[in-house]
């Protein structure tokens, strides 16, 4: 009887590992199944988990290169279909699947992948109406960043040139799809910025499939239009895409042709406009002055310059009667001033010390205050007497104060 083989632990790991890798169903398996247990590794990029059903679970590994190309951020919980093979890890033993690529189960990958960026995007304000800047109404340099080679620009340039040439247009050539799309156009922005090189700048891509559009869902790229201090328009697709590039700028057309028409004014309005203001301030201004000149015929045609002699004379006539009226007015109060000017003299006189003097009476003052009493004398006083025609000083012999009243 022959003896049994005996291995090792690590040469019964590679025999299972290469039976099962020699088995074409297990080199190409799709399996469905709901994320469990996952971790993104940051550092090396490879993600790990678990898929699981209602009976059984298998562990996952889908290295960094394959996980890079995802278009969505897989979650625990979320239900997936992913294609791959199965192996063992010598080191453990342990059998597991191999992922190289994976799809969300009932949507699809880039559709979750919008949202989720959407979602995350709109938590933080990227989108939020009140960080929108205006569009400058006459744009002097209009920023367009797009493919040198694609038709967009063209049909950018053509509604640019047509509408508004006095505008000077600053062009950005950028890749619009593949894996350096969203990073091209990145820079784009940010030189443009740096420059301060244009009033307004312009996004523009044609229409695509979702994945041809994707560069501008780019994470980077709406922050990039949210850092702008120069105002952007979206143009990117046709009228029912959308992308995060158009939910972040300020302004989002329908198609690259409709952003430009949005970034410009159309010179042909601008001059029917101005003719029209024109016309109305030609207008405005005759009308003034054919009221000015039927103001002027009024006054020409007045009575007083046709004849201005008789607007004199009446004024002379108008003068005299005014002068006769204050002569006459003047006359009568000077004989009224005059009479009562005569009663109060007369009244005066009536009163006057002078008068009662030449009767026979007469003013005595010692130390030249009047005496009105023979109690204010005293024998040896001197006294002055005021008599009507002239004065005398005499001397009190004696004082009598018995008829003193």
């Amino acid at each position: 009887m022959q003896s049994p083989l005996i291995l090792t632990v690590s040469q019964l790991n590679l025999y299972t590992k290469s039976v099962i890798e020699q088995d074409d169903n297990l080199n190409n398996v799709f399996v469905c199944g709901e994320i469990s247990n996952f971790v993104d590794h940051y550092r090396s990029g490879h993600l790990y988990l678990s898929l699981k059903d209602e009976k059984c679970s298998i562990s996952a590994v889908m290295f960094a290169g394959n996980a890079s190309r995802l278009k969505f951020k897989p979650e625990n919980g979320m239900s997936v279909i992913v294609r791959g093979r199965v192996s063992i890890y010598e080191r453990d033993g342990k059998y597991q699947l191999y992922i190289d690529d994976m799809q969300p189960d009932g949507v699809g990958a880039l559709a979750l992948a919008f949202e989720q960026t959407k979602e995350k995007l709109a938590k933080l304000g990227i989108f939020s109406p009140e960080h929108k800047k205006s569009i400058p109404q006459f744009p002097s340099r209009i920023g367009v960043i797009s493919s040198p080679t694609g038709a967009a620009v063209q049909d950018v340039l053509n509604v640019l040139n047509r509408r508004f040439p006095l505008a000077e247009i600053v062009f950005s050539g950028v890749q619009v799809q593949g894996d350096t799309a969203a990073e091209q156009i990145c820079r784009a922005i940010e030189k443009i910025n740096g420059l301060n090189a244009a009033d307004v700048v312009i996004i523009a891509r044609g229409g695509g499939s979702a994945e041809d559009l994707w560069p501008f869902n780019d994470e980077k790229l709406a922050y990039a239009i949210y850092n702008s201090h120069i105002p952007i328009i979206s143009g990117v697709g046709h009228e029912t895409d959308y992308t995060i590039c158009d939910l972040a700028a300020d302004l989002r057309a329908p198609t690259p042709s409709a952003a430009a028409e949005l970034a410009v004014p159309d010179c042909r309005e601008q001059l029917y406009f101005v003719s029209s203001l024109k016309n109305s301030i030609y207008n405005s201004v005759n009308s003034m002055i054919d009221d000015l000149n039927t103001g002027l015929n009024e006054i020409l045609n007045k009575p007083v310059l046709e004849n201005p002699n008789g607007f004199f004379d009446n004024c002379e006539l108008y003068l005299d009667s005014l002068r006769k009226t204050v002569c006459d007015g003047t006359v009568k109060k000077y004989e009224l001033l005059s009479a009562d000017f005569s009663h109060i003299c007369e009244i005066l006189h009536t009163l006057s010390p002078v008068k009662v003097l030449s009767r026979g009476y007469s003013i005595v003052k010692h130390n030249d205050n009047a005496v009105t009493s023979s109690k204010d004398l005293k024998s040896g006083d001197y006294v002055d007497i005021t008599f009507a025609n002239g004065t005398a000083k005499a001397k009190i012999v004696e004082v009598n104060c018995e008829n003193d009243i």
